[in-house]
Parts: C-alpha cells; sequence; structure tokens
C-alpha cells in the first residue's frame, strides 16, 4: 500500500507530510480500533539484554520522528521494540526558520536543519505520563535550548534528566546535532567531562529518589576524528554512562550527487549508512565491547541492519528508511533477522 501512497506524500513538503504521519499514528494509537487496523503489521519478537534491559526485539525508531512524544503508542504497532522521543529541550522553541526538511529522492536521504524545535519539557511529560504499552521501551533524547549558552548547557541538561528519569526506560544526551550552534563543541573532552560528571552525580540522587537507575547514552556525530572519538570514549567510560548511540547525522555530503546537497544541515539516509557503521565499529573495538553500541544511520534494509549488528552494535534504531521504505520496514526486518 505505501508503494501507492508514497508519490502523493512526495508532493507534499517535508515537513507537512511528516506532520501528516505523525497524527495518522497519533490517532491510530488512541483509538480503539486503531490495534484492530495496525495488528497486520506486527512483527515477531526476538528479546535483546542491553544496558540492564530487555528489548522484544532489535529494531527501534530513532529520535527525531516523534521529537514531542504524540505519536509514540500508535508507532509501537508498528512492531518496534524501543521509540525514541525528542529532541526535548527545557523550554519550547521553534527551532530554525523553514524550509528546513529536504529530501533528496535519488540519494534516498534527507537533509535537516530543525534546530530542536519542542514543545517543551512539561509537555513531553505529560505524554509520557500515561499507560505504557506493553513490551515496549521508551527513551527520551535531552538536549539544550538554543538561547542557552553553551557554558550553561549542564543546567539544562540537569533540567532534564530530573523531569524524565521518573518517565523514561532510559535517557540519551544529545551532543552532536549539527543544526544547534555550538552543539557539537560539548564532544570536547573537558566539555564532555564536566557535562556527564554532573549528569553521573545528578543520576545517583534521582535513582535513590525514584528506586532505580535509569540508563544514560551519549548520540555521538558520525564526524568525530579518531583522537575526538578516543577522547569522548575515554569520558563516557569513566563516566560510567551505559552506551553510545551512534550516530547522529553528519555535515559531510561526499558522493552525494543531488542538487540539494549544498543545503546546509544534517544528512541522514543512505549516504549515511558506511559513516555510521564505521563509527560502531570503532566504538566496539576501542571500548573492547565494555560499552552497549545502538547504531543508527543509513538503515533501508535487513543487510543494513545486519552489517550494523555485525559491527558491534546491540540494537538498530531506523528512520529516514520509514521516509523511503514504509511502515511495514521493521516487520520485513525482522522477519529476515
Amino acid at each position: 500500500m505505501y508503494s501507492f501512497i508514497r508519490p502523493i506524500l512526495y508532493r507534499i513538503d517535508p515537513e507537512k507530510a511528516h506532520a501528516l504521519s505523525l497524527n495518522f499514528f497519533r490517532l491510530f494509537g488512541i483509538m480503539p480500533f486503531g490495534n484492530v487496523l495496525l495488528r497486520g503489521v506486527s512483527s515477531p519478537q526476538q528479546t535483546v539484554e542491553a544496558f540492564g534491559l530487555t528489548f522484544r526485539n532489535p529494531i527501534g525508531l530513532a529520535a527525531g520522528y516523534d521529537k514531542d512524544g504524540l505519536a509514540w503508542r500508535g508507532l509501537k504497532r508498528l512492531g518496534f521494540g524501543h521509540i525514541e522521543i525528542g529532541t526535548v529541550t527545557p523550554l519550547p522553541q521553534p527551532g530554525n526558520s523553514k524550509p528546513r526538511l529536504f529530501r533528496l529522492l535519488e540519494e534516498r536521504a534527507l537533509i535537516n536543519r530543525l534546530g530542536f524545535p519542542s514543545r517543551g519539557a512539561a509537555f513531553v511529560a505529560r505524554q509520557l505520563a500515561v499507560p505504557r504499552p506493553p513490551g515496549l521501551i521508551v527513551g527520551v533524547n535531552l538536549g539544550k535550548n538554543q538561547g542557552t549558552p553553551l557554558e550553561k548547557a549542564i543546567s539544562d541538561y540537569l533540567v532534564l534528566l530530573g523531569q524524565f528519569a521518573p518517565l523514561a526506560d532510559y535517557l540519551a544526551i544529545n551532543v552532536s546535532s549539527p543544526n544547534t550552534v555550538g552543539l557539537r563543541r560539548l564532544q570536547a573532552k573537558q566539555a564532555l567531562q564536566d557535562l556527564l560528571t554532573s549528569l553521573a552525580e545528578e543520576r545517583q540522587v534521582m535513582s535513590e529518589r525514584i528506586g532505580r537507575r535509569v540508563p544514560m547514552l551519549v548520540k555521538l556525530a558520525p564526524d568525530l576524528s579518531d583522537a575526538e572519538l578516543v577522547d569522548a570514549l575515554g569520558v563516557i567510560l569513566d563516566t560510567n554512562m551505559d552506551g553510545v548511540i551512534a550516530t547522529n547525522t553528519t555535515i559531510h555530503r561526499q558522493g552525494v550527487r543531488s542538487s540539494l546537497r549544498s543545503e546546509s544541515g544534517g544528512l541522514s539516509g543512505e549516504p549515511l549508512k558506511e559513516r555510521s557503521t564505521e563509527m560502531v565499529r570503532k566504538i566496539w573495538r576501542l571500548t573492547g565491547g565494555k560499552l552497549a553500541v545502538v547504531g543508527v544511520g543509513g538503515v533501508m534494509n535487513v543487510e543494513d541492519v545486519k552489517e550494523k549488528l555485525d559491527a558491534g552494535a546491540v540494537l538498530v534504531q531506523i528512520y529516514t528508511g520509514l521516509v523511503y521504505q514504509g511502515p511495514g520496514l521493521v516487520k520485513q526486518i525482522l522477519r529476515a533477522l
């Protein structure tokens, strides 16, 4: 069915088409008949243990698709083992000016410079303060507000940790989006040390308060040099973080032929696949498998998933693949694994 709908969606502005899809899944997540209509795309269970949690299967929805937690209950019915909400910022913000999302059809890719549009932490918290569908792990991806100076970014992340530790199964610390000015500088050794040390201390306080230890992962850029990656991983290990999400979008355009390649922003989809898989492989090798790695970037089919898993990922996330392959992609992958 998606092959018939896709040409229609491609005639619509990408951001408007995305909003339509979110509204669809939001409705089918709250309507009693939604489960009946989407039951046909459910997927088999393939249990995975990662950072102290049990996932019903290794395939998750990457952050960025459901930024405000509007549609996660409907999206779960596609068969995802986990869904990552966000990126969430403490205060509401509109993000960057439009247009800010572009389809590179011939490349099966997207370029976005959204800049963390968010309804804010309080809104997202309300969306998550409802009964959880059985068998679903929900993570929340955290980022700073655009107006927060970099030297005060720690306070934003601490606020978000306090807000979402009681609500999320795990938290992802986003210091790697290319679309918030200066954010990637938080991946530098000392800045990352300061941030993660503060978060680790606050997590200990929160753990005693809520009666459980919330896993924290760090989402890294695919554009780090080998030396920068070594530094970042050293800090992540030293501060007892639970894993790494590899990777965010890339600012590089190698091999991209589309006329849209000059648009600023982060590139996702097929051109990112090899770069992100190599990053997964490096992280696994450099840490000796001590860190759980979530692989994301360019996943379009089961072969791409297998490449990430073979490189050392324990879980694999999808986003751009849904745009090009449709909502049946998760079922197709899990049945072929």
